[in-house]
């Protein structure tokens, strides 16, 4: 599985700050910890980048580039600035995102088709997040289309099905996890990734860790090829790199519907069966979930 380091990010303060100024220092520092927790790629959000987008963008892909030998994923709203980003980067970037927006795709796809760039192709559609799980087949099925009329190699692609909060929106978090239960049987071939801890956004912090791991083991059983992570969270690490085996075979188990003897697992395991329930909707979400 490939692993997308998020760290890069506008929102950062101290980041938003020393891209206003250039100054690489702070985010050099980022980029090179991630490399070190082990990602594959480094993702650069830079948001709307309205101001000076594709400038900024160019000057921060050679900085991350001349400080680790990693490739990118190009987060912007801001079209010129994705394509000024991939005039300078070296080697096969990924563009974050294109979505299933006609207006989107006539954007972007040919800026993809110029530079044999991959890219996330967001499921979202003109009427906004879908529902469920057939409706974000709907949307891949219908960029798969437009990406044959473009001559665009389905390989391109790596669909992202919008993982959201089970915070807020629990039954979304099902809409994702079924997506993901067919995707693979409807487009062979088919690469998915996603924004993993959005899963958590909203729950307390000491609380986030076991849900996008225990959501990123779910995920993995239905071959997640990639997912953009906090590098720092090294315990989801190793759930990604197959370092914990056991957490992720209880995961599983209830997936399967197994019958798990709780008074058997460890604490930990017993959070992470715990975890899957909420996550699949067996139990509600509340933030006192793994007390009760």
């Amino acid at each position: 599985m490939l692993l997308v380091g998020e760290s890069i990010n506008v929102m950062t303060k101290r980041l938003r700050i020393a891209m206003r100024k250039r100054d690489p220092k702070p985010i050099v520092k980022v980029a090179v910890a991630q490399q070190k927790a082990g990602m594959d790629y480094l993702d650069i959000n830079l948001g709307p980048a309205k101001r000076d987008g594709p400038e900024l963008m160019a000057w921060i892909v050679e900085i991350v580039q001349d400080a680790t030998d990693l490739p990118l994923f190009l987060d912007t709203s801001n079209v010129e600035a994705i394509e000024a980003g991939l005039a300078v980067h070296r080697g096969p970037a990924v563009i974050n995102s294109i979505s299933c927006r006609p207006e989107r795709m006539d954007a972007l796809f040919p800026v993809a088709a110029k530079y044999d760039a991959a890219f996330v192709a967001l499921l979202i559609g003109p009427d906004g997040i879908p529902r469920d799980a057939d409706e974000r087949a709907m949307l891949a099925a219908e960029m798969q289309m437009r990406m044959a009329e473009e001559g665009i190699d389905e390989e391109k692609a790596f669909f992202d099905p919008i993982v959201l909060p089970v915070t807020s929106q629990q039954d979304q978090v099902q809409g994702c996890t079924g997506f993901m239960m067919v995707i693979k049987d409807l487009i062979p071939g088919a690469k998915v990734t996603c924004g993993l801890s959005n899963v958590s956004n909203g729950a307390p912090e000491e609380l986030r860790p076991i849900l996008n791991q225990t959501y990123l083991a779910m995920l993995m059983k239905f071959g997640l090829d990639s997912a953009i992570v906090n590098a720092a969270e090294t315990d989801l690490v190793n759930v990604a790199r197959g370092a914990s085996e056991d957490a992720v075979a209880a995961v599983h188990s209830v997936m399967d519907g197994e019958d798990v003897d709780e008074a058997a697992l460890s604490p930990l395991l017993l959070d992470y069966v715990k975890t899957t329930r909420v996550l699949l909707g067996e139990s509600l979400y509340s933030h006192s979930w793994l007390k009760i």
